[in-house]
């Protein structure tokens, strides 16, 4: 049986699972769900499975073993081979000598019991299954048409410091704070030969969390995203765990169309093999029942940042919308996306008294609170500005008033790091100040707020550093609010960024870079100016309705 997870999500080893086991992150994967991954992998035995090689790399007790070995023996009758033909047909590793002495007994039981000479059936046995960490093979070793599992979920700090080590060495994807898992799959990966594929049923956090960033790099450079089935709430396993599983099928080939599928508690084994036939169909659309929802996408999401989550449905959409539309920060119409100013010294540099200092070194600030109603109702704050036109520190002999001020703060100010990196400079915020971005119309967002909210400065104010802003040379700022204010633009974001508690959304740069738009130029005059009227007055329906039409949407799916 297969080995998915060491920890569950509050890091306690997991309940009646043996010492040793929890160790080495056993949990056992259920029988149907084997054949389910064997059956998309198109690992079945109408081929000639005795020349083709099967990789397994933490057998465990046999739980893929055991479909393989029933399946191979198929296709051994079917193909007129007697059974010692798939001697090397199957490579399983296991750390756990009583693991591979199972395994092992295991197949030969299955073996004889389908009609094998016993003697024959331990030789397969015995040359199928090996006691080895599957990471620190040499990789002559990995040469694989298969590769199925369900791999070790183990955070990398809980592996002994020496073996933690080897483990970096070997696999370049497992930076910070990875699950071994993450070696797992780029092992893998590396092993297949041209046109072969993997079929893991494991976490699916790599597929978003930082510590997967190189792994999605590799993946999107060389191989093919097929599928990824998300069974978060699927009885999967003999145990239950907190692991988050999906499966995913992965091909050494280039990226094709993939499906993105999702399930519901009703998900088993008849509902599994409807969903093989849906997958298995030549014209598949979306389909949504009970049990699951999935969707046909051109291609997998490009990029190694973050893939998204969303439902299939979305998913096809956002997709779709990825392959018709271009990014919003667009270097032909202009478009930037930027973040507000950060000092390292909020309390010294941001201030409401407008006679502190002289009053060409006081510039007007947006902060969060100014931008809470949907317009710019400012309540005066500015930064003390230590910057010229220029770009250039001001002299502070020129400025009595800035320089008294900075110097009676000058023990915070030449604390901070940026300071004593350069104790010369040593009033300076951590950001300059680009001047041209106060007068120019902008679009800010709060960063941290429940639904999209872009907000319009005319060219009044300069962006606090937990705002982030939206200029553009083509744009008409409130046509492009209204497309921003709308659901269509908040699906984008909504899949993309991290959910904080309550549902709140970061829409730092990264997220609003993730939104597409459409060429301002082909928007219609009647949408151009239902889009601005929508935004002036907030009303995110009538946004998102006119959103739909620009983007030749009918819906946008939940």
């Amino acid at each position: 049986m297969a080995t998915l997870a060491l920890f569950d999500t509050d890091k306690q080893a997991l309940p009646d699972v043996p010492a040793e086991a929890v160790e080495h992150g056993e949990v056992f994967t259920r029988r149907w769900v084997v054949e389910l991954i064997l059956d998309l992998l198109g690992y079945t035995s109408d081929k000639d499975l005795s020349e083709l090689k099967v990789v397994e790399p933490a057998c465990g007790a046999g739980a893929f073993l055991g479909v393989i070995a029933s399946r191979i023996s198929a296709s051994c009758r079917a193909h007129g081979r007697p059974i010692t033909d798939a001697v090397s047909a199957v490579q399983a590793f296991d750390l756990l000598a009583r693991n591979v002495a199972g395994s092992r007994g295991l197949v030969e039981q299955q073996l004889h019991d389908e009609g094998w000479e016993r003697h024959d059936a331990r030789k397969v046995a015995s040359s199928w299954v090996t006691q080895g960490d599957y990471l620190l093979q040499a990789d002559s070793e990995h040469r694989a048409d298969f590769v199925v599992g369900n791999p070790p979920y183990i955070r990398l700090e809980d592996v002994p410091d020496d073996r933690m080590d080897a483990y970096r060495d070997a696999c370049s994807t497992m930076g910070g704070r990875a699950d071994i898992y993450v070696g797992f799959y780029e092992v893998a990966l590396r092993s297949l030969q041209p046109g072969g594929r993997l079929g893991f049923i494991c976490a699916d956090r790599w597929m978003r969390n930082q510590y997967g960033r190189k792994l999605r790099q590799l993946v999107t450079k060389q191989f093919s995203m097929d599928l990824a089935l998300v069974m978060h709430d699927v009885d999967a396993f003999q145990d239950q765990v907190a692991a988050y599983p999906a499966i995913t099928i992965i091909s050494k080939k280039a990226q094709g169309g993939a499906v993105a599928a999702d399930t519901t508690r009703a998900f088993g084994e008849s509902e599994a093999r409807k969903f093989l036939a849906w997958y298995e169909a030549d014209d598949r659309k979306p389909v949504a029942t009970k049990a699951f929802q999935a969707a046909p996408l051109p291609h997998w999401f490009p990029g190694e940042d973050s893939w998204p989550a969303a439902s299939p449905a979305r998913l096809a959409v956002l997709e779709d919308l990825s392959e018709r539309f271009r990014l919003l920060e667009d270097m032909t119409t202009g478009t930037r996306v930027g973040i507000g100013i950060a000092t390292g010294a909020d309390k010294v540099f941001i201030t409401d008294d407008a006679e502190l200092v002289e009053q060409d070194r006081l510039l007007p600030m947006a902060m969060v609170r100014d931008t809470t109603s949907g317009s710019i109702n400012w309540n005066g704050s500015y930064l003390v500005n230590p910057w010229n036109s220029q770009g250039e520190l001001v002299d502070l002999a020129g400025y009595p008033m800035l320089s008294a001020y900075f110097r009676q703060h000058s023990g915070v100010l030449r604390k901070r790091y940026v300071a004593v990196k350069q104790p010369d400079r040593w009033y300076k915020t951590i950001d300059k100040v680009d001047h041209r971005l106060t007068t120019r119309p902008k679009l800010l967002f709060p960063d941290m707020k429940l639904t999209i909210h872009p907000v319009l400065d005319e060219g009044a104010l300069y962006p606090h550093h937990n705002l982030y802003f939206i200029v553009s040379d083509v744009w008409d700022m409130r046509v492009l609010g209204g497309l921003l204010l709308s659901k269509v633009a908040e699906a984008f974001v909504e899949a993309y960024a991290v959910k904080m508690r309550g549902g709140t959304l970061r829409f730092q740069a990264q997220y609003l870079r993730k939104i597409r738009v459409p060429d301002p130029e082909s928007i219609a005059a009647e949408d151009r100016s239902a889009l601005a009227d929508a935004f002036d007055k907030r009303d995110v329906k009538a946004a998102t309705e006119a959103a739909l039409r620009v983007y030749g949407l009918t819906e946008l799916p939940n």
